[in-house]
This record gives structure tokens, C-alpha cells and sequence, in this order.
């Protein structure tokens, strides 16, 4: 099944220890520890369809493991994944939710998945890891 927005929600309030909120223009936030993992952006300059100039309205962003697994991520031409000069250095991939669909559940889950285990503690990661080994 292709990926859609509601499973982006599903998944991530899924994972455990999440809390959700909301930023100043309601868009949500998820984070584990006090630290986000997945959130959908607010339309920003450094998002913006390149021939006219509009700002993507549906972003979000997903940490990841390490720059290498951003990198493979982005730089991969079939991939949906990108980055903007604003997040060189930053451990996270954007994705517009028009393109959610180029994913399928599972591959959205194991984005999510590895976002979460990118920012919860060490204790929470290894205790999520052992249940679903």
C-alpha cells in the first residue's frame, strides 16, 4: 500500500514514550525524550518549487541515523528524499507529503522507526530494539 499522511501520524504516535505538539501554526511536532523526530514544516523559503517560486506547503522532516544515511537518502535520484542548503550538516531528510505515495507503509514505518531510535535514549532504544528483534 502507498504511504499516505494519516500513516505518518499512525506510525509515529505509534512508537513509545511519544509526545506530540504543536507548533505555532498547529503543524505537529513528534518527539521522544523532549527531542523531535518526525514534524511537518511550515512553508519556508528554502522549500520551493523551483520554476515558480512557491513554497512547498507540505513538508516534513525526519531525523536519521547519521549523515552518511542522509546522503544515501538524497542523493539517490529515485528517491523522494531531499535537503536544502539550510540543513547541510543537520542528521534529517525532508519529504513533501504529495510524494508519500513513492513509499510504500512499510518503507514509511522503517523511516519512522529509524527516526525514533535516532533521537529516544539509549535505554528506550535498546529496550524497543529487544521487543522487536
Amino acid at each position: 500500500m502507498p504511504a499516505r499522511v494519516e500513516d505518518v501520524h499512525q506510525l509515529a504516535e505509534g512508537m513509545p514514550y511519544v509526545t506530540v505538539l504543536h507548533g505555532p501554526k498547529g503543524n505537529p511536532v513528534y518527539q521522544v525524550g523532549g527531542k523531535s523526530f518526525v514534524f511537518f514544516r511550515t512553508p519556508r523559503p528554502d522549500a520551493a518549487d523551483p520554476v515558480t517560486g512557491e513554497r512547498y506547503p507540505d513538508v516534513i522532516m525526519f531525523w536519521v541515523g547519521s549523515e552518511g544515511d542522509k546522503l544515501a537518502m538524497v542523493q539517490d535520484e529515485s528517491s523522494p528524499f531531499f535537503t536544502t542548503p539550510r540543513f547541510e550538516g543537520h542528521p534529517s531528510v525532508l519529504l513533501r507529503a504529495a510524494d508519500l505515495g513513492r513509499l510504500t507503509r512499510a518503507e514509511l514505518a522503517e523511516l519512522i522507526e529509524e527516526a525514533w531510535l535516532s533521537r529516544a535514549s539509549r535505554r528506550r532504544a535498546e529496550g524497543w530494539l529487544r521487543e522487536h528483534a
